[in-house]
């Protein structure tokens, strides 16, 4: 089984961030390799504020060639969801690469801002009863709930000062 992460965003726009976290991921855990799957439309965010997906998905394209990635180690940008009904939901994503990728195994792979609100995501006792969750540690993250199988966090992985809502905020005040 090729050990496979699913590390989905809006990437909006991908920064040194989400391409440092990959790195360590790879140097640091079993996985294979980690694919970057850009997200079309959160249901949980603000669509107006989401550039076109394509363009997204370039940008994360251009920014994981640039990488030096360990020897058998492979990222990858992905737009799987691209082609499956919206809204949708990381359950029904995960469902659907498990039957199109029957040799791989998936670890879905979050911010530690997102497992504060992970009981509202569609089924989300299905994912960590199905797949293996790992947690990217945040600075400022609010408490979460006890979950059951609990997550493995990803502990010594460097914090990274930024993200995407600041890049933007950044964009606009300087037109």
């Amino acid at each position: 089984m090729i050990k496979t992460g699913i590390y989905g965003g809006s990437f909006n726009p991908v920064h040194y961030g989400h391409t440092g976290l990959c790195e360590w991921v790879l140097r640091n855990t079993d996985l294979d390799e980690l694919w970057l799957m850009v997200t079309p439309n959160n249901p949980l965010k603000d669509r107006s504020i989401l550039a076109d997906e394509q363009v997204r998905l370039q940008g994360v394209r251009e920014a994981i060639a640039r990488l030096d990635l360990p020897a058998g180690k492979r990222l990858v940008a992905c737009d799987f969801e691209f082609r499956l009904p919206r809204p949708n939901y990381t359950a029904n994503t995960l469902r659907k690469l498990q039957k199109a990728y029957p040799d791989r195994e998936f670890t879905l792979i979050i911010g530690e801002d997102n497992l504060s609100i992970f009981t509202r995501w569609r089924e989300y006792q299905f994912i960590l009863d199905t797949f293996r969750v790992m947690v990217y540690p945040r600075r400022g993250a609010s408490a979460h709930p006890d979950l059951h199988p609990a997550p493995v966090y990803l502990t010594g992985a460097p914090y990274f000062d930024i993200s995407s809502t600041e890049i933007r905020n950044n964009e606009k005040s300087q037109k």
